[in-house]
C-alpha cells in the first residue's frame, strides 16, 4: 500500500489481528474506501466500531 495509515486506524488494527489480516488482503481500491471512511471518524469508539466491522467481513 502506498499511502500511510492514519495513526488511530493503525493502532486499532494492531489490536485486532483479524481486522489487520482482512485489511491487508483487500485490493488497493477496497483499502482506499476504508481509509476514506476513517476521515469522518471523530472518536476512538467510532474507530473501534469500524475495525470491528472490518473483522466481521471475513
Amino acid at each position: 500500500m502506498s499511502q500511510e495509515l492514519p495513526l488511530g486506524f493503525g493502532m486499532a488494527l494492531a489490536q485486532h489481528k483479524g481486522a489487520m489480516e482482512r485489511f491487508a488482503s483487500m485490493t488497493q481500491e477496497e483499502q482506499q474506501e476504508i481509509l476514506q471512511q476513517t476521515h469522518s471518524i471523530r472518536s476512538r469508539r467510532e474507530m473501534q466500531q469500524l475495525v470491528a466491522r472490518l473483522e466481521q467481513r471475513r
